[in-house]
Parts: C-alpha cells; structure tokens; sequence
C-alpha cells in the first residue's frame, strides 16, 4: 500500500495572496481539466463524461496510462479522485484548511495500490519513493497553485 502526505501554504511570502474561493476554483477546474496543470504532453487526454451534484467522472490519458477517475467535490474544501480503472487503485485527496494560526494550506494525501503488483513489491516501494521525492507531490501541489495564480491572473479562473 503506498501512502503519501504533502502540505503547502496557499499564500508563501511573496506570491500573490489567494482567497480560499480562487484556490478552490483552481482546485475545480483541476478536476475537471488535469491539462491545464500538469506538465506539456504529460495528459494528453481529459474529458467530463458524466456529472451530478455530487460527483463527476473523468477519463484522462496520465503518462500514457488510460484511467477513469470519479472525482467527488467538497465545495470550497476537499476534491477527492478515486481511481476507478487504470494502474493505481484507491483514493487522492487535495483538501483546503485553515492551520492553527489561521493560514490557508494545501494539503495532498492518498491511501494507493497498484493493480496487477504485489503488495509492498518493487513497483510499489518505487511509487511510494517517487510521491515522497522532491518531484512528487509536493511539487505537484506547488504547481497547482503557481497555475492557479496564472489563470486568476489571466482573468481565466
């Protein structure tokens, strides 16, 4: 099982301060279109195929692995992708909270397995090195965010 925890400041010195509204619709637009933030060429394919009050699905094209994601939106607070198909099963959460002083932050989590791989197997410790790596998820979130400011800031958000 691979399990791994990130947080970041929504607003570090420095950067153009977000609300909680303009992260969380960064957040929403993330679901609904990974293009838009993960590196050129890295999605190749994301496309709503079903929505409710609740929830929506995706089918995306991730680094050449076809998936379908139901995605469930806590308003203003916590986006949940679970892996219905594809290489990973279990559930990534982005979830917006307040820390103790009052400041915004992002956190990532996931509880993940990989289909078809022995639990705690080669495949599975490599995963779990690269979500805990300076390149993981943490970086993932940082760019969350820098793409976030760019579309508010492109009057796209």
């Amino acid at each position: 099982m691979i399990y791994s925890t990130a947080t970041v400041p929504v607003n570090p010195e420095g950067e153009t301060a977000l609300t909680r509204a303009q992260a969380w619709a960064g957040l929403e637009l993330k679901a609904r279109d990974a293009r838009l933030f993960l590196p050129p060429g890295l999605c190749t394919r994301c496309d709503v195929v079903a929505e409710s009050a609740t929830h929506l699905v995706r089918e995306a094209t991730i680094g050449a692995a076809d998936l379908r994601e139901i995605i469930t939106l806590e308003p203003a607070s916590k986006v949940t992708f679970f892996q219905a198909t594809g290489p990973r099963e279990g559930a990534i959460i982005n979830e917006l909270y307040e820390d103790g002083a009052g400041a915004l932050q992002l956190r990532f989590y996931c509880y993940l397995g990989l289909r078809g791989k022995a639990p705690d197997g080669p495949e599975e410790r490599a995963e779990q090195a690269q979500f805990d790596s300076d390149e993981g998820y943490k970086a993932a979130l940082l760019s969350t965010l820098k793409r976030t400011r760019e579309l508010l800031a492109a009057g796209r958000l």
